[in-house]
């Protein structure tokens, strides 16, 4: 399908990633990971022919058609719902379009006899056959289906873009991607901003395609989900893994151990021939020894260690003074917008100090109190905000905070204060900005890169209440990591919106919910709020009011005794494959210390390598056994 020899690109002189060669095939649902700024939203934008490399090439199928779903959407103001989903017919609606103005033509027309007459009627002619082969008589009715399927209703097709949610807007998005029937789908960054429900409908999209897929996410359980292979972009190399990304992560470190270990032996060997070396150099007769010793060492190819990319940002949120006891209070409030009232008559009194988290489904209202309290728009009610308060607010859409033209040095000097304008520099070196990237356009960074500069301009300002919507998308897995602890250490006021229960933990000391206009509180943190709502995930939790509305109370499914007996076998069988898969396991494991240990010995012995690979082999067979039978059981139960 699609092939990619040693291709290069670099910025500034510095090789983002060189000699990089891989190939994509259909069925290959690729995660492309890598730390903020490795490269992976630039490996896309080579993929689809948006930019091009310095060096290599692309070999792709002829009429080979990619779709990508970036990271910002950017519609065009005042089309709705409809019109922008119509614009994956681009070639159908040209047509359409001329077809339409013939037919203007021809009802002014009264030159029948006429050459340019009869040349008019045959051009409608080749058009009309032209738009039925290109399926111009089925698109409108295609694109209401899938609009349907991905939970809009027939009331909003004539809404404007612009009246949706991020989540809602990404949807259009796939909904384009889907009806264009392509062969390659490209998606850079597809679940931020979306809720669990348009999540779990991409998952099942992504896994039924027939054609390739590659995706830039951080979201660890979405990639499990979906992808089979994983290639990690790190420090200018890549590491190709047919496995998803939690068994890709295992993987990797196993082998970065193998090498540790061949590399000692491989060394601890050089030296000793060194000395030997430098032993024998002093004798006349060993001459000749000697020299044969430094041929050999010389013919002797280096192990070498996969190299980790383990730099993190160095973040703390100072609180500069300390507020009055009550922070925010907030009575009565009320935001309705044209077409939906989002919240109504919210009281709400938050006290220095507090850790709170806002949970709830998209749309519930959760990013819209957070505009609403940084007087974003107008509403009805009243905000107070507090003695000596100083807000820190991070939006979800912060990249439309920052001016792409302004480089990122003149971005923080122009929003410092006469007392730490002259830290800026060493400020965008904790945030891993050093060196000739601050001098690097706000506009050329990658999603993760803004974020992370967008946290460190926070910290020009004081501040002792911080607002934080979603920031962790676009961060890398480490970055996240960071940015958790030193939220955790701040001292001030934390209001906290995030779908992602990992991050969540440890993070909060009350949540409040946000559901039907309302909000309702969880004295405790998102583990106790989840033990409330009875469900073990915020997947769950915030699917549950769907699957309520779409599922009827099941009935008790009773096995007749045939039925009963089969499902005995089944169970037999799954318990002999886990077994097998245990053994497996263990020898593996085994034969791993002593490659570690006896590298040098071993790595010539066929024998050894040859039940290596057998028990991998049945390994990966049994795992494959174990969940056929795992989904017949769950078939027939």
């Amino acid at each position: 399908m699609l092939n990619i020899h040693n291709l290069s690109v670099s910025f500034s002189g510095d090789y983002l990633f060189e000699n990089v060669t891989f190939r994509l095939g259909a069925g290959d649902r690729v995660g492309l990971v890598g730390k903020n700024g490795a490269g992976k939203s630039t490996m896309l934008k080579i993929l689809s022919r948006d930019i091009e490399g310095d060096s290599g090439s692309i070999a792709t199928e002829k009429a080979l058609k990619i779709g990508f779903l970036r990271q910002d959407i950017d519609f065009e103001q005042g089309r709705t719902v409809l019109d922008e989903a119509y614009q994956a017919f681009e070639e159908i609606k040209k047509v359409e379009n001329e077809i339409n103005k013939i037919n203007k033509e021809l009802e002014v027309r009264t030159d029948y006899e006429s050459a340019s007459y009869s040349e008019l009627i045959e051009r409608l002619s080749d058009l009309t056959h032209h738009f039925d082969i290109i399926g111009g008589y089925n698109y409108v009715g295609n694109t209401e289906k899938i609009l349907l399927g991905l939970g809009f209703k027939r009331d909003d097709f004539n809404k404007t873009t612009e009246t949706f949610s991020g989540g809602w807007r990404m949807r259009i998005e796939l909904a384009k991607l889907l009806l264009q029937n392509n062969d390659l789908l490209l998606l850079d960054e597809p679940t931020n901003h979306l809720d669990i429900e348009s999540i779990i409908w991409l998952e099942s999209f992504l896994k039924s395609f027939s054609g390739a897929v590659v995706i830039v996410s951080h979201d660890k359980m979405f990639l499990d989900n979906v992808t089979n292979r994983t290639i990690e972009i790190s420090l200018g190399k890549i590491y190709d893994f047919n496995k998803p990304y939690s068994q890709y992560l295992i993987l990797r470190e196993e082998l970065r151990e193998i090498q540790l270990a061949a590399q000692k032996n491989q060394s601890k060997k050089i030296e000793e021939t060194e000395k030997l070396i430098e032993k024998f150099r002093a004798k006349a007769t060993k001459a000749s020894m000697a020299q044969s010793l430094i041929k050999k060492l010389d013919k002797i190819e280096r192990i070498e260690v996969d190299e980790d990319d383990n730099s993190v940002m160095n973040i703390s949120f100072p609180v500069a003074v300390t507020p009055g006891k009550v922070v925010l209070e907030l009575e009565h409030l009320t935001k309705a917008f044209v077409e939906k009232t989002v919240f109504k008559d919210i009281n709400l009194l938050i006290e220095r100090g507090s850790k709170i988290a806002f949970v709830g489904q998209n749309g519930q209202g959760k990013s819209t109190l957070i505009k609403a309290i940084m007087e974003e728009f107008a509403y009805d009610g009243t905000i107070k905000i507090g003695h000596n308060v100083q807000l820190g607010y991070f939006a979800q859409n912060q990249a439309d905070y920052l001016d792409g033209e302004k480089t990122l040095l003149d971005t923080m000097i122009d929003a410092a204060t006469d007392g730490n304008r002259a830290k800026v520099r060493d400020m965008l070196g904790a945030f891993l900005f050093r060196g000739d990237d601050v001098e690097k356009k706000v506009k050329v960074l990658s999603g993760g890169e803004r974020n992370r500069l967008a946290l460190c301009m926070m910290l020009l300002k004081p501040i002792n209440v911080l607002l934080m919507d979603e920031p962790t998308n676009h961060l890398d897995i480490k970055s996240k990591n960071v940015l958790k602890a030193a939220l955790q250490k701040f001292e001030g006021t934390l209001l906290l919106v995030s779908h992602d229960r990992d991050f969540l933990q440890g993070m909060s000391d009350k949540v409040y919910e946000f559901k039907d206009q309302k909000i309702k509180e969880y004295l405790g943190d998102i583990n106790y709020f989840l033990e409330q709502r009875n469900v073990d995930t915020m997947r769950e939790f915030e699917k549950v009011d769907q699957v309520k509305v779409k599922t009827v109370a099941p009935v008790e499914k009773s096995l007749s005794y045939e039925e009963q007996k089969k499902m005995k076998t089944l169970q037999n069988k799954l318990s002999k494959t886990e077994a097998l898969i245990s053994e497996c396991e263990k020898e593996i494991a085994k034969m791993d210390i002593e490659l570690a240990q006896k590298y040098d010995e071993l790595m010539n012995d066929e024998k050894f390598f040859s039940k290596y690979n057998k028990l991998k082999k049945e390994l990966e067979t049994a795992m494959e056994q174990w969940e056929m039978i795992q989904e017949e059981i769950e078939t027939k139960s």
